[in-house]
């Protein structure tokens, strides 16, 4: 700066001794010496300009301005003032304060003179030592990767914010940036309208680290030391011009130089202050003082001081001076240029930074809630910070902060659902107010606003396919908190969180998602230290995560001290379930892999679903949609939801993704999977459609073939093998003719190429077979073509087939539909003959036989063909003479009738070479061998060849035979048998003999012998062959020679020398088992011819055999025989024998009955006949427990045999017993069977323990049926048949047999049969007691522990806000009712429709409901419905004022209701709608008469609601009474009494008394309509009401009043009744209309199950529709129960008594099985868990383990880990990837898979996926050890077992007992049960379907009936009348309407409206108005329609309304 010219300048120290003496002469606290000052004159214009030096000791003012004047050359006497730059005068009293060294000081006229011309002042800036301190903070370069420069204009505007904090109007900041280069170089200004600054505080500006705390002492400051502001919400105290330092860092960032420009409240004087670099620079190079300076001092508006053109845009700026009362200017000029181009390219980035730091400055602590219907009214609203940008040739772009909609506070406030604030206080003042905002999920997205400095996502539109997964959802990376230090924020401070609002460790009460949906902010006071540039706080979150801070929440405005945590937790669950709407997933299909997915890490679980709802919509599989956001926009039909991770169920999800398949199919085969979000919902299926058909049109659609050669191909053509087929020429057309090469190009991966395919197909027996292939592509000249087809030969049926195929694929479909193809068949056959061969002959071939041969003629391809001319073959054969009848030609040739003759030499045939000659053909011979063999017989020839034959008598004759044919030769044939017979004598043999072999053989046979033959006799012997009748007999003579032969056989038996002779037919005695020897036969003639020795005869051994013994002599001429019988005798005794006679069976303790016989036998068992009654002494008995001691044995002479009696035994074990008996050496061995003895007691067969109690629940069955058996007195079970079983019980107990008939069966058991028990909770004893013999048996007793029944209904349970009030026509609060069990417990699983909800008027009708009551149904269920409670949600409160009473009923079956307790409600008025007097009056009449009663208006007056209660009880006001006229004209208006145009009337507990009065002789038209007033003046009411007008007729004379008061009131009875009748006529159309729905509702019902009949193959005739369906019911019923009752598997082990929903039983009832090989396996498997007991919960498995002392296996499903748990749906091991690794023998499948499950299916999975794990079923060893040898290469094998029993372990040991399953009666019923037959469901579902088909029947019948009977009822004589009435009437009232002057009208009045809907509201039928609201809401459609006669009925109820009630006070009915 330029130093100023004036006295004394240069004698003016330098600023650094200036600046010491100054500071000495502060610390000698003002002492005495000397003291420059500068003196500036302006009192006048004409004074020096220039300052003025004057040295001062530290006298007093006088002498001090004695010193002025002298300097000035100022007269003593004159008047002047000496004052400070701030306008300060000096005086005595303060000028050792104010006069100090190197101060300023003006000479005025006065102190609030105008500063004529401007001045300096000097200062000096020396900076704070606090430079030095805190010089290490952050400076605006240090700024996180964020551009600082916003945060530098913050500083500037923090300092405004403090200079307009005093504001009482408003507070104006605004910001230029004057970037006009036509206005000088560009510059920032920061203006504000604050108190702004004298001089001293801009001295104090300026000097660097002077903050607020230290300006004090020599600096003056108008801060008399710092004082705290008052706290204030969010501390928006605007203290936030702090440290002295933000300012001078943030201008010399800006740019490099700063002018302040400041005027102080109440001054007249501008003070200016410039500080540059360059002026730095200039004094550091000039060695001046660098921190010194001036401060000009000027009037406002003066800018003669700018001179420089660079700063031209100054003088507009302080033009703008002018009418301003104090401000502050900021203009930094010198900017840098990338500061400038940061501005100016981001100025709406930069500006939204400014609006989000000073958010709750310019908005006010709740922030800027754009959707606040009001905005409220705070100090905040007062702050404008307006920033502008001026460049060249540009209009001014302006915007103010609060204008700013997108900063990131108003985006986080509003996309906020709901807050949670808090407080901390830390270390004592220092307070954090803290609010924690909850931003919901919508539908598709996350409403958490982004940041653009955190993205949280990536964009939609960077690629087709996104399939991510943020890492910290909504919020992403960014942290929770932001943090504000006095209201503003402090940019690169965050709080991640706390501990409180931390994501858990476990799940908690909000999913895990909802904790990134959370923002918030953190509010600090002064107490916590921000670094100098309020960019970063220094120890804010340590403080606040420091133990001992303390948190409170801040709810409704006050503290609540909760434990922080848990309200947090407990309000973020409640966030989630109000705002969270999201996806829900529905129809689930499974768990899937998605091999599409690049990141094998996201590749699975993907959980598939058919359907999803979406904002209200149901998108489901197959419906068309288009996306949007996608690149191209995809069209097509959804083909599945996927949804990430491993789900089961419907489930609610923030997003997911859908895959579609493009449409058109036929144009994009492919399909694509993309986010839900992306899909469009608001394109509707006509447009999704249209595009589809337009590309469609695009595709090819047929072939154009063309024969460009000739040779063409017809179809269906017949040729030759071997024809050409000629060229070919194609052309592909789309639907509009078209030719085409490739398909249409699309936008999703450009067109297709396409070829032709030319397939020449042969369909022969064994399949097609493909002939010819080739593939032509389009060229780019020339068209598809194909080249001449000369190679086809074979026969058969064909097919040329053209087909369009892809380029790439060769495919000839496209998205499923087939490309254009066409088809010629045609057929090739055979050609002419050329060549021959000979077929198949057939053998043998025979002399003289005809045979045929077929001969197959071939064309030149070898084809079978036919011969076409008339051949003759020729025949020739060596040695043979062959013939033939003819030849057959066509399609089988066949040489017929060939016949050959000639010698063969042998039997066995001869081979010859047939030749065969076709004359004409190419090759026209064929040679070939055959056999002929001989012919058939036709001639016989016997050898020897003479007439007559001799033979000696008694010998037989040898024939030589030959059988020939008829050319001589040997034949032979089967059955070829010869036969000779004899004749001539009798007796004579026949001979036979069988020539069927060789054709010849020797014919012989018995001798022949004829008796008493003394002399030749002559025989004829006739030789023939029966079989064959074409052949002659042979016939010889036999001459029969006498024979001589022996005559007699002799037998004698040699005893020693003597000869003993057996005679003929002797029997012989001898000892059994010995030998006859020396037996001897002699042959005799006529002497002895022969005697030889016979053979020994061995004697039987048994006496009972007899040995036949017959010697025979034979020889060729005789027969001789002699016969005798050898009967055995007993031996020596060598055995004994035992016999039984009678029973074996004994019971012990008693004796055998049987006797038993012990006989002597020699050694082979026949009975010794010599023994005595001695022997008797020698047997003896014994045995195994065999009692003695009544033994008796004795003789039986007739017998000889020895008898044993008193046979019993001791107490031991039943069964078989071994008794011994011996005599003498010799022994023998008896078995009895010893049963047990008589009955004695009684045991229970297969029950528990019977000391312990026995669990049942009550009204259920016992586990099993109750069996007994009889036992004897040892325990053996007794097998005594019909002994009488009965039961004792107590009193209390009640029980109920499935089996009356008690008594024991033939094995001594009875079965009393399943007991079903009725008895209190506790032990009970049950004793079953029998007698036999008349002797009670010893019984057991049964002790019952009778558990409560968890699925009894006992009561009902109803749960509503009963602090909630019922005003009438309103909703009654939700009832929640749930169904309780005996235990107290909910019972799940109920019906809703079985609850119903009865209400009725009145208080209690006992237990019965009266019969007038409403019926509410169940509401539809809500997806936040709890389990097992049934909801009455939106139910209408009754209309009428009373007490009511309300109960629910739940329908137990047919027949047993179960009710609540009656719940009694008190119905309150509603909301006053409308002011109405008690009774409505007719319209009045009348005049201005002298008489009181003449002129009286109206009594009184009421609020009603709208239902018409009377209402407003509470409320206080008044009445204003006032008279209209109709015409706005007419001034003519009545008054009231006492002359006044308005009466004011007390409102008060619901009524105003009125008594309106008109006045005597007042003003008004005579026979003139006015309407009377009321306007209700009621503040407490939110709702202004509705006057209530009143229309009125005014005469002038009393006598034409009463004539029109007779009048009026016929007027308004027939106003009121033609309103009620047009009402009635109304509601009776409605009514019909909605029968014809219910009608049409009806039959669309019926038809739908008929069709539904027919798809189950149910014809129903078309009359007696109704018998026909029940017969056939009760038929498939009692089909069902015969499927029931087949004979199945079932578990036989007892399940556990379910006495608590927890408890799911024993793992063998969960699961079936139908296969009983698996089911048998699978038991064996699971055996050792087949008992376990499974429970939902560990308590429940505490309880059984307790109860059974721990001898029950229990299984708790809580503590099962889950995650290592199979996928069920998990492919075979040998599936990979979908791909076969090998193919499977056996049939392998998991055995999981073979279960079927009755039952609580999940948790089954459970058990059964624990248990089973991955084991197979396959079917044998050998399959099994296969697929584990295949398996084994790629994975883990798991257990294996086979159908037929055997078990591999997952570890492959298989062999072993303990790996072979018993059979299934070894598993002791340990087995699973068998499912219901298929057929079962089948008949079910028929049943089910047609009994809602008969159902559908009665209705639609009914409501045909009910809507005759309407229409009928329609058209009677009495509604005929009703019309005629009404139209009666309305003329009437018109009439009447003329006679009163009054214009008429088609309406009724307000007031009779109202009056008509008031008294229709009380009849039972509802008026018009609620037809479409109060009924809809108060009954169903069924309950509204069900009865129309009833409606009927109350629709003549209201036309039947007496005159007087339509006149006056409606009549009270009952409801």
């Amino acid at each position: 700066m330029a130093a100023a010219a004036g006295g004394g300048r240069g004698s003016r120290k330098s600023a650094p001794s200036r600046s010491s003496s100054s500071s000495s002469s502060s610390n000698n606290g003002g002492g005495g010496g000397e003291r420059s000052v500068f003196l500036f004159d302006r009192r006048r214009e004409q004074a020096d300009p220039e300052e003025k030096a004057l040295s001062c000791g530290r006298d007093s003012y006088r002498a001090f301005r004695a010193a002025v004047c002298q300097a000035f050359g100022i007269a003593s006497d004159e008047n002047f003032v000496i004052t400070t730059t701030n306008r300060k005068e000096i005086t005595e009293d303060n000028f050792n304060d104010l006069v100090q060294d190197g101060v300023t000081l003006y000479l005025l006229q006065s102190v609030d003179q105008m500063l004529l011309t401007a001045t300096k002042e000097r200062i000096d800036f020396l900076p704070h030592y606090d430079t030095l301190v805190k010089s290490g903070m952050y400076e605006y370069y240090a700024s996180e990767g964020q551009n600082p420069l916003p945060f530098a204009l913050a500083e500037l505007i923090d300092n405004s914010l403090s200079a307009t904090s005093r504001n009482a109007g408003i507070r104006s900041i605004q910001i230029k940036l004057l970037f006009d280069d036509s206005n000088g170089k560009p510059a920032v200004a920061v203006i504000d309208n604050g108190r702004g600054m004298t001089s001293k505080e801009l001295n104090n500006w300026a000097v660097y680290r002077l903050s607020k705390f230290t300006r004090q002492g020599d600096f003056e400051s108008d801060h008399s030391g710092y004082v705290r502001p008052l706290p204030v919400p969010r501390s928006l105290n605007s203290d936030i011009s702090y440290f002295g330092v933000g300012g001078k860092q943030a201008v010399f960032f800006v740019g490099q130089c700063a002018r302040m420009i400041s005027k102080p409240v109440d001054s007249q004087d501008v003070h200016e202050l410039v500080l540059s670099k360059e002026d730095f620079e200039k004094k550091e190079k000039n060695k001046e003082a660098i921190y010194s300076g001036y401060i000009r001092n000027r009037k406002p508006t003066d800018s003669t001081h700018i001179t420089s053109d660079d700063e031209r845009f100054l003088h507009n700026l302080i033009l703008e001076e002018r009418d301003k009362e104090s401000f502050t200017a900021v203009v930094i000029t010198g900017v840098q240029l990338d500061h400038m181009q940061y501005l100016k390219n981001y100025f709406h980035l930069w500006t939204r930074q400014l609006a989000h730091i000073y958010h709750y400055y310019i908005h006010g602590p709740k922030g800027n809630e754009t959707n606040a219907v009001t905005k409220d009214i705070s100090p905040f609203n007062n702050i404008d910070i307006e920033i502008s940008l001026f460049e060249k040739g540009k209009v001014p772009k302006i915007v103010n902060l609060r204008e700013i909609k997108d900063d990131m506070q108003t985006l986080y406030i509003n996309t906020t659902a709901d807050s949670f604030e808090f407080k901390a206080l830390v270390e004592g003042e220092g307070i954090v107010e803290g609010i924690i905002r909850y931003h919901p999920f919508l539908y598709d997205k996350e409403t958490y606003p982004d940041d653009p400095c955190y993205p949280s996502k990536l964009n939609d539109d960077d690629e087709d396919y996104d399939c991510f997964i943020v890492e910290k959802g909504a919020r992403g990376k960014r942290p929770i908190f932001e943090c504000f230090w006095n209201g503003r924020l402090i940019p690169y401070t965050t709080v991640e969180d706390f501990d409180w609002c931390a994501p858990p460790k476990k799940r908690g009460l909000a999913p895990i998602e909802c904790y990134n949906r959370i923002s918030g902010a953190l509010f600090t006071n002064d107490k916590f230290q921000v670094s100098t540039n309020k960019l970063t706080f220094m120890d804010l979150e340590l403080k606040l995560k420091d133990k001992n801070t303390l948190f409170t929440r801040i709810f409704n405005g006050q503290e609540q001290r909760m434990k922080i945590d848990r309200e947090f937790a407990l309000w973020l669950k409640d966030c989630h379930e109000k705002y969270d709407k999201q996806i829900k997933f529905t129809v689930f299909k499974g768990i899937t892999t998605r091999t599409d997915l690049p990141s094998k890490r996201m590749q699975s679980p993907w959980t598939v679903y058919s359907a999803i709802e979406w904002d209200g919509k149901t998108y489901k599989t197959g419906q068309l949609v288009k996306t949007t956001k996608t690149l191209p926009i995809f069209y097509g039909s959804i083909e599945n939801f996927f949804l990430y991770g491993d789900h089961d169920g419907d489930i609610f999800a923030t997003g997911g993704e859908v895959q579609i398949a493009l449409e058109p199919k036929a144009l994009y085969a492919e399909t694509k999977t993309i986010p839900i979000s992306k899909l469009d919902r608001t394109v509707s299926d006509k447009a999704v459609k249209k595009y589809i058909e337009d590309e469609m049109a695009r595709l090819p659609d047929k072939l154009s073939v063309t024969w460009p050669e000739g040779d063409e191909l017809l179809p269906n053509e017949t040729r030759f093998a071997g024809t050409p087929i000629g060229a070919l020429r194609i052309e592909i057309l789309n639907k509009k003719g078209e030719a085409m090469q490739k398909l249409p190009g699309t936008s999703h991966g450009g067109s297709k190429k396409l070829l032709v395919e030319l397939k020449v197909i042969l369909h022969s027996p064994t399949g097609n077979k493909e002939i010819i292939s080739h593939i032509s592509q389009h060229g780019g000249k020339w068209p598809y073509w194909f080249k001449k087809m000369e190679n086809l030969q074979k026969l058969g049926n064909y097919t040329l087939k053209l087909q369009v195929v892809l380029n790439e694929s060769s495919a000839d479909t496209y998205a499923g539909r087939t490309l254009p193809s066409k088809t010629f068949k045609f057929t090739i056959i055979e050609g002419k003959p050329e060549k021959f061969s000979v077929g198949l002959l057939e053998l043998p071939f025979q002399v003289g036989v005809p045979f045929n041969i077929p001969l197959e003629l071939q064309d030149e391809f070898g084809h079978t063909t036919q011969l076409r001319d008339d051949i003759k073959p020729i025949l020739e054969a060596s040695g043979l003479t062959l013939q033939y009848e003819k030849l057959s030609a066509g399609t089988n040739c066949v040489i017929k009738g060939v016949t050959a003759r000639g010698c063969v030499n042998s039997y066995q045939g001869k081979n010859f070479n047939l030749k065969v000659t076709l004359p004409g053909l190419k090759e026209d011979t064929q040679i070939f061998k055959i056999r002929l063999q001989p012919g058939p017989p036709r001639q016989l020839k016997v050898k020897p060849d003479s007439e007559i034959l001799k033979i000696e008598n008694g010998t037989a004759f040898p024939f030589q035979v030959e059988v020939l044919d008829e050319s001589g030769n040997i034949t032979a044939q089967p059955k070829l048998i010869v036969h000779c017979k004899f004749l001539g004598a009798s007796n004579l043999p026949v001979y036979s003999v069988d020539c069927s072999n060789a054709g010849t053989n020797i014919l012989t046979g018995p001798v022949i012998h004829v008796q008493n033959i003394k002399k030749d006799q002559m025989l004829k012997a006739r030789i023939e062959i029966p079989s064959c009748k074409d052949v002659p007999p042979v016939e010889k003579i036999i001459k029969l020679l006498p024979s001589s032969r022996v005559a007699r056989l002799q037998i004698l038996s040699m005893d020693g020398q003597k000869a003993i002779q057996i005679k003929h037919q002797d029997e012989i005695n001898w000892i059994a088992g010995d030998t006859m020897r020396n037996l001897i036969f002699q042959i005799i003639n006529r002497e002895m011819l022969m005697q030889g020795i016979l053979p020994d005869v061995k004697v039987p051994t048994s006496v009972k055999d007899v040995r036949y013994c017959l010697i025979t002599y034979l020889d060729d001429h005789v027969s001789l025989e002699s016969a005798f019988t050898v009967r055995p005798l007993p031996d020596e005794p060598r055995h004994i024998k035992c016999k039984l006679k009678g029973s074996n069976t004994l019971q012990l303790g008693e004796e055998l009955q049987s006797d038993i016989d012990v006989m002597i036998t020699d050694q082979y068992g026949n009975q010794v006949q010599t023994v005595t009654s001695a022997c008797v002494s020698s047997l003896g008995v014994s045995g195994p427990g065999l009692d003695k001691s009544n033994l008796q044995i004795t003789w039986q002479e007739s017998t000889l045999t020895m008898r044993v009696k008193g046979i019993r035994f001791k107490p031991c074990l039943l069964g078989s017993k071994e008794l011994c008996f011996a005599w003498r050496e010799f022994s023998d061995f008896l078995r009895v069977n010893l049963i047990a003895g008589s009955p004695a007691k009684l045991q229970i067969v297969d029950w528990p323990e019977l000391e312990k109690p026995v669990a049942v629940i009550n009204g259920r069955e016992l586990q099993k049926p109750l069996v007994v058996q009889l036992c004897d007195q040892w325990g053996n079970p007794s097998s005594e048949p019909n002994v009488k079983i009965s039961l004792s019980k107590s009193s209390n107990l009640k029980i109920f047999s499935s089996n009356q008939q008690h008594k024991t069966d033939e094995n001594g058991r009875a079965n009393l049969g399943v007991i079903s028990i009725h008895a209190p909770r506790g032990e009970h004893i049950l004793q079953v007691k029998a007698a036999y013999n008349k002797i009670t048996l010893d019984c057991p007793i049964i002790t019952l522990n009778v558990l409560p029944d968890p699925e009894k209904p006992v009561r009902l349970n109803v749960k509503y806000d009963k602090n909630a009030s019922f005003p009438a026509g309103g909703t009654f609060p939700d009832f929640m009712v749930s169904v309780l069990s005996e235990d107290d417990n909910i019972i799940k699983n109920i019906n809703p429709a079985r609850i119903s909800m009865n209400m009725w008027e009145g208080q209690g009708s006992g237990p019965r409901i009266p019969i007038d009551v409403t019926t509410f149904s169940c509401s539809k269920v809500k997806d936040e419905k709890e389990e097992g409670f049934s909801y009455f949600r939106d139910k209408v409160i009754p209309e009428r004022v009373g007490t009511y009473s309300i109960q629910f009923t739940f329908a137990m079956d047919k027949t047993n209701m179960l009710s609540s307790d009656q719940i009694v409600v008190e119905v309150v008025p509603n909301d006053p709608v409308r002011l109405l007097p008690d009774s409505l009056p007719a319209t009045p009449a009348v005049s201005n008469v002298r008489t009181v009663t003449s002129r009286t208006l109206v009594k009184d007056l009421h609020l009603h609601d709208e239902y018409n209660n009377r209402t407003g009880f509470d409320l206080v006001g008044r009445i204003i009474a006032k008279i209209k006229s109709p015409s706005e004209d007419d001034t003519e208006i009545p008054q009231f009494q006492g002359k006044v145009s308005a009466v004011e009337f007390p409102f008060d507990r619901g009524s105003a008394e009125i008594n309106l009065v008109l006045a005597e002789n007042s003003p008004g038209r005579d026979s003139t309509e006015y309407i009377l007033v009321f306007e209700p003046d009621l503040p407490a009411l939110r709702k202004p009401l509705e006057p209530y007008r009143l229309s009125f007729m005014f005469y002038n004379d009393y006598k034409k009043q009463q004539q029109m008061a007779t009048l009026t009131k016929e007027r308004d009875q027939l106003s009121q009744s033609i309103g009620v009748y047009r009402n009635w006529f109304d509601t009776t159309n409605q009514l019909v209309a909605e029968m014809r729905c219910q009608v049409k509702e009806a039959e669309t019902r019926e038809t739908h199950l008929k069709n539904e009949l027919k798809k189950q193959q149910i014809e129903l005739p078309q009359t007696n529709t109704l018998q026909y369906v029940d017969s056939l019911i009760k038929q498939k019923m009692l089909d069902q129960e015969g499927v029931m009752k087949q004979p199945r598997r079932t578990c036989t082990l007892p399940n556990y008594p379910k006495g608590n929903q927890d408890v799911l039983g024993k793992i063998a009832h969960l699961a079936q099985i139908e296969d009983n090989e698996a089911a048998k396996v699978i038991s064996w498997h699971l055996a050792s868990d087949m008992d376990c007991v499974v429970t939902l919960t560990t308590e429940a498995a505490r309880s059984i383990f307790d109860e059974t002392q721990g001898r029950q296996q229990v299984l708790p499903l809580d503590s099962i880990y889950k995650k290592t748990l199979p996928d069920w749906n998990r492919p075979l091991p040998h599936l990979r990837n979908g791909k076969i690794c090998f193919k499977p023998v056996g049939n392998p499948v998991f055995a999981r898979h073979l279960l079927t499950f009755p039952d609580n299916v999940e948790h089954c999975q459970t058990v059964f996926g624990m248990l089973l794990g991955d084991t197979i079923i396959i079917d044998n060893l050998d399959a099994a050890n296969h697929y584990r040898k295949e398996v084994v290469k790629i994975t883990h094998c798991p257990t294996l077992l086979t159908r037929e029993g055997d078990r591999i372990r997952s570890n492959g040991k298989f062999g072993g007992l303990q790996n072979k399953a018993p059979p299934m009666d070894k598993l002791r019923g340990m087995v699973f049960g068998a499912p219901m037959p298929k057929l079962y469901s089948t008949f079910s579902g028929q049943i089910d379907l047609l009994q809602q088909y008969r159902a559908a029947v009665v209705k639609l019948d009914s409501v045909n009936k009910d809507l005759d009977l309407h229409l009928r009822s329609l058209n009677t004589p009495e509604m005929q009348k009703k019309k005629r009435e009404l139209a009666e009437q309305e003329k009437n009232l018109m009439l009447i309407e003329q006679k009163l002057g009054m214009t008429p009208s088609d309406k009724v009045t307000e007031s009779l409206l109202q009056s008509i809907m008031l008294d229709t509201s009380d009849t039972p039928i509802p008026p018009k108005r609620m037809r479409r609201e109060t009924v809809k809401k108060m009954y169903s459609s069924e309950e509204w329609i069900s009865s129309p006669t009833k409606k009927q009925q109350q629709q003549h109820q209201l036309l039947q309304l007496s005159s007087s009630e339509l006149n006056g006070t409606p009549r009270k009915r009952k409801a």
